[in-house]
């Protein structure tokens, strides 16, 4: 997809990942994930989206109340996954709906990562129609510390994920 990404461990299971357009590599030949293309060099970090693992990402995607993207097999290294991404690069609801993944790899990627005393305690998801999104992540059966609260209409969807840190808790 012509990125960069570096990763950081906080679960067992789980981890936040920063993505970046990557200037070396070559362009991808279509739009990249997670709207990367819309981005302006001097853009500030955002929490653009969230990913949610499956074991069968066709059958989560057939029962899903909203359109996630076409599934993709992608690999990196020893890590192997199939993924949802829309075509056009958007992100579904404003990000605040999730992509799939099925790795198809043994063991969590997570679990190769360093540990770093950092730990997800929960995501926010803010949307305008929140009843939208608490059932579309009921249709997929999202389990964890994932809560949805509406906004006004018209105000922009986004995500808050609350961290606990070795220097205490912490929100992006």
């Amino acid at each position: 997809m012509g990125t960069h990404n570096l990763v950081l461990k906080v679960g067992d299971s789980l981890y936040l990942e920063v993505i970046a357009p990557n200037p070396k590599a070559p362009q991808p030949g279509r739009p990249r994930w997670f709207e990367l293309d819309d981005l302006k060099p001097d853009a500030p970090p955002r929490l653009a989206t969230w990913v949610a693992r499956t074991d069968d990402i066709r059958s989560t995607l057939a029962v899903s109340t909203e359109p996630l993207g076409e599934i993709e097999a992608l690999s990196r290294g020893e890590l192997d996954c199939l993924i949802t991404i829309p075509r056009d690069g958007r992100l579904p609801l404003g990000g605040v709906a999730p992509a799939l993944i099925e790795w198809r790899t043994q063991g969590h990627p997570a679990a190769r990562l360093q540990e770093t005393g950092c730990t997800l305690l929960r995501l926010e998801a803010f949307h305008p129609d929140a009843a939208r999104i608490s059932a579309l992540l009921e249709s997929i059966s999202v389990e964890g510390e994932v809560s949805v609260a509406p906004l006004p209409a018209g105000t922009r969807p986004y995500l808050v994920a609350h961290i606990q840190t070795p220097s205490g808790p912490r929100t992006l």
